[in-house]
């Protein structure tokens, strides 16, 4: 997996316009290339000293997916015209990166048996209740007691 990352300020009273143009146009704009290859796209936003940082994290499945979307000088950021009249500046270049070691969190303390078939095997056994067995009283005590 390559991660592209690249950075773009705006002036505080451009911020909003910008991260419009991203969600309405840009992004939706680049999936509609339907390259092959590309993962996911992420805007990040923050405010810093008076300008507002944007960050966009490509995800692609090889370099040539990359090269697919940013041709054959891959580095060079791609910045569409509408975008470069709302920034106040921008990365030249992207940094690309390659994923070496990616951890998904699980909520399955036992990942070995999943609770999914331990919860299938348990709840496809028929119940067999005696009476008088603790689940067949209203208030959960035996008769004994």
């Amino acid at each position: 997996m390559i991660q592209r990352l690249w950075r773009g300020w705006t002036k505080p009273e451009n911020a909003d316009r910008y991260e419009e143009l991203i969600s309405a146009a840009i992004f939706p704009g680049i999936l509609n290339r339907a390259i092959a290859g590309l993962e996911g796209l992420e805007l990040f936003r923050k405010a810093s000293h008076g300008e507002v940082e944007f960050m966009t994290l490509m995800r692609f499945a090889s370099w040539d997916a990359v090269k697919a979307f940013a041709g054959p000088d891959w580095e060079v950021s791609v910045v569409p015209e509408a975008a470069r009249a709302v920034l106040a500046r921008f990365d030249d270049k992207s940094t690309h990166y390659e994923t070496r070691v990616s951890r998904q969190p699980t909520s399955d303390p036992y990942p070995i048996a999943s609770s999914s078939s331990i919860m299938r095997s348990i709840t496809e056994r028929p119940i067999v209740q005696k009476p008088g067995s603790f689940a067949s009283r209203p208030n959960g005590l035996s008769s004994s007691e």
